[in-house]
């Protein structure tokens, strides 16, 4: 069953994150970005309220969620409602796939990149965005996940991990980068991304579908 009943109940809450912590996600974003190709098609699988999808001009995305889902659509998002595991599109649909801070909460994380694999065109992105369980941030949120609506059920991966399920799956890796060093609150700018990972709390994977 997908964790959406958190969203449902707290979509304002989770809206208000993203004020509170300005920079942060805007760090978040930033690096994101860094692996978005330009003029290209694409769709994000857990799109949320629209957050990450509208600033960078995705149009189509899935979210299980009835109240993220009526938030994304009044930014004039096309979203279905559907899982990762299951997603409603034919065959190399898309020149990228994008999730973010999504895998935490998916049953089944390596249904959901095959089906992220089976929908991408051949050299197609695969962008993963989120908080690796390794770095301060991770052990922070797992240390409070039982006070914190969101992340009480969530299950939080380390990159080796993240990296280790996408060569499984078949894809080729394509580089990683991460942003977010430091807790949350000390986060007071838009803080410059870096290469690799092991420090940031946020990271960035890019891993590609072979041609």
């Amino acid at each position: 069953m997908p964790k959406t009943k958190p969203f449902d109940e707290h979509s304002t809450q989770y809206e208000e994150w993203f004020d509170k912590n300005h920079f942060a996600y805007l760090s978040e974003l930033q690096a994101v970005r860094h692996f978005v190709p330009i003029n290209a098609k694409g769709v994000e699988i857990g799109i949320g309220s629209g957050k990450f999808a509208k600033p960078l001009g995705i149009s189509v995305g899935v979210e299980p969620s009835k109240s993220m889902r009526a938030l994304a659509q009044t930014q004039g998002l096309q979203v279905y409602d559907a899982v990762a595991e299951h997603l409603p599109f034919e065959d190399a649909q898309f020149d990228f796939a994008l999730m973010v801070t999504t895998i935490c909460f998916v049953d089944d994380v390596k249904a959901s990149f095959e089906e992220a694999k089976r929908i991408l065109k051949k050299n197609g992105r695969f962008i993963i965005g989120f908080v690796d369980k390794n770095s301060l941030l991770g052990k922070t949120y797992e240390k409070h996940k039982e006070k914190n609506v969101f992340y009480r059920d969530a299950t939080f991966y380390s990159t080796d991990e993240v990296l280790a399920l996408l060569h499984e799956c078949g894809f080729d890796e394509h580089g990683e980068v991460q942003t977010i060093f430091g807790n949350l609150h000390e986060v007071t700018h838009v803080q410059q991304f870096k290469e690799g990972y092991g420090h940031g709390g946020f990271v960035v994977v890019c891993a590609t579908k072979p041609g």
